[in-house]
This record gives structure tokens, C-alpha cells and sequence, in this order.
């Protein structure tokens, strides 16, 4: 079973590669990021032609999440507790849906679902855009709001396959940023604050590519020849639960999805698991047609 996590970077643009590359890496779950479209404008049709059924939460060209599986999913969720807003409040409608405590709008950057055993949620995690920029402070509450839910899950269920899957907007490591725009202490991504609260996660789940996968980056930028230059960062990330992280046969970064015409600004990462955790989403007597 393989499951993965892709920033598109616009599905409605990349829809054919998106689609393309699912029934050639024979990818059974998908958590995409910046599809930027509502569920109505999403090409949900394409999906379902290849065989995938698709779960989205988008809200307009910005930001926005969604799944593409192709076994059943459930317990939809578009957002965690205390997940904060951003943007000017709204008065009168503090805590209401779509809305956070303070009134500030909900952005659609997190989708949970159920697929058999597996908890998965797809996650585009603030930019910050700069140190000093309210996003910033935006970004590292958010983060410290999914640690906490993180930890709440794993209270209540030890035992559960989770897995946060996404654009987590950090290099952690040194080796993980090459692009010299960036420079730590300076710029975001790599600033003391956002690697030190990134490592606090490990307490709770672990990157279960990078032991397969040590090296290697997940995102380069259109300008300056990046990709060429190979002056890129590693941010895409599968943060998994011990019983996922247990189940993991293998994991890569699928870098020539950054190669032909038209690719996102980054590349899938995969991690490869045990089907048993699908157990009860099919028996063996299923005459489901395949999909080529």
C-alpha cells in the first residue's frame, strides 16, 4: 500500500500530471496541498476515471486541501481543536464555525480522514512569510495548536496509525535547505523557532521518510534556475505514529515529478506501508475492476 503527499500548487493546472502519476506510481492515498479551488471547481471527474474517490476542503484560489484515495474514506474533518484563524475578525462570530475564538477566519489548511486503520490528515502549513510578519507568529500557533492534537490523539489511542502528511513550511535540518535565499535567524523556514517547535513533534510522531530517504529535497522554487541548480529545501514531510512508522516497507522522493512541462514547485513523497492496515476497507472476494 502506498500512500502519499503532494503540494500540486494547483490541481485545476496539474490535474492531467496529478492523475498521470497516481496510476503510474500505483499511489492508493493522496493528501494534496494548495489545490486553490472550492470542492466545486475541483476536477473531481478525472480522479474518478483512474479509480480514486476525492475528499476536498477548499474555500477559494488560496490555500486548500483534499484527498484522493481509492478505498473508502470517512470521518472527514476540516479542522482540529483550537486550530487558530487568520485575518481580519469577523465581529459577533467568535467560535462559530469557520471562525476561530478570537473571530479570526478559518483557513482550509488541514483535512482528516479515515482509510481502514489509518488516521491521515493533509496539511499545508502556514508560509510565515516573514519574521516579523504576523503570519509568522500565525504559523507557530498553528503548529503548537496540531502538536497539541497530535499528543490528544495518541492519549486516547496509543495505538493509532496516524499520520500528519504535508507542505510543513520548515527545513529542520542544515542539510535541508540549499536555496541561498534563506539564511537562519533571518528568514522563515529555518529560523530557531520554527526547527525547534518542528523537533518538539518527534515526541508524538517521525518522519518515516528520511531514514529510507536521507537526502534529497522536496521543493524548488520557479526563479533563479533552482531546480537546475538542484538549490532547493526539504519541506514536504510524512510525520507518522509508532504503529505507521512500524508498518513502513519502504519511502521515496519522487524528484522527477519536478521535471516536463507545467510541474508544481514540488515533488511527491511516499511512503510505503503494510496493507493489513487496510484490512477492513475490502475482503478478498472483492471484484472491484482494476484501473490502468
Amino acid at each position: 500500500m502506498r500512500i502519499a503527499t503532494w503540494n500540486v500548487n494547483s490541481i485545476r493546472t496539474r490535474v492531467g500530471r496529478v492523475v498521470d502519476w497516481l496510476v503510474r506510481d500505483d499511489i492508493d492515498v493522496l493528501a494534496m496541498q494548495e489545490i486553490k479551488c472550492r470542492p466545486d471547481q475541483f476536477p473531481v471527474e478525472e480522479f474518478a476515471r483512474a479509480g480514486y474517490q476525492v475528499e476536498i476542503h477548499g474555500l477559494n484560489q488560496w490555500n486548500g486541501v483534499a484527498f484522493a484515495s481509492r478505498h473508502e474514506m470517512s470521518d472527514v474533518a476540516t479542522s482540529f481543536d483550537d486550530m487558530p484563524g487568520f485575518g481580519k475578525p469577523i465581529k459577533g462570530q467568535e467560535g462559530v464555525q469557520g471562525v476561530d475564538a478570537a473571530g479570526e477566519p478559518l483557513e482550509a489548511r488541514a483535512l482528516g480522514v479515515t482509510v481502514g486503520d489509518l488516521r491521515l490528515w493533509s496539511l499545508y502549513v502556514p508560509n510565515g512569510r516573514s519574521l516579523d510578519d504576523p503570519h509568522f507568529d500565525y504559523k507557530l500557533r498553528w503548529l503548537e495548536a496540531l502538536r497539541a492534537n497530535a499528543e490528544s490523539w495518541l492519549d486516547e489511542d496509543p495505538d493509532l496509525p496516524l499520520a500528519l502528511m504535508g507542505d510543513w513550511n520548515i527545513a529542520p535540518l542544515a542539510s535541508d535547505m540549499a536555496d541561498p535565499s534563506f539564511e537562519v535567524g533571518r528568514t522563515t523556514h529555518v529560523s530557531p523557532d520554527e526547527r525547534s517547535l518542528f523537533a518538539s513533534f518527534e515526541a508524538t510522531v517521525t518522519d518515516v521518510v528520511r531514514p529510507i530517504v536521507p537526502d534529497g529535497y522536496t521543493f524548488w522554487d520557479y526563479k533563479a534556475g533552482r531546480f537546475q541548480k538542484n538549490e532547493g529545501m526539504r519541506i514536504d514531510f510524512i510525520m507518522a505514529s509508532r504503529d505507521f512508522a512500524d508498518a513502513v516497507t519502504g519511502a521515496e522522493i519522487a524528484r522527477d515529478e519536478r521535471k516536463g512541462d507545467g510541474p508544481s514547485d514540488h515533488v511527491p513523497v511516499v511512503a510505503a506501508i503494510d496493507p493489513s492496515l487496510l484490512a477492513d476497507t475490502f475482503d478478498d472476494d472483492d471484484d472491484r475492476p482494476m484501473v490502468f
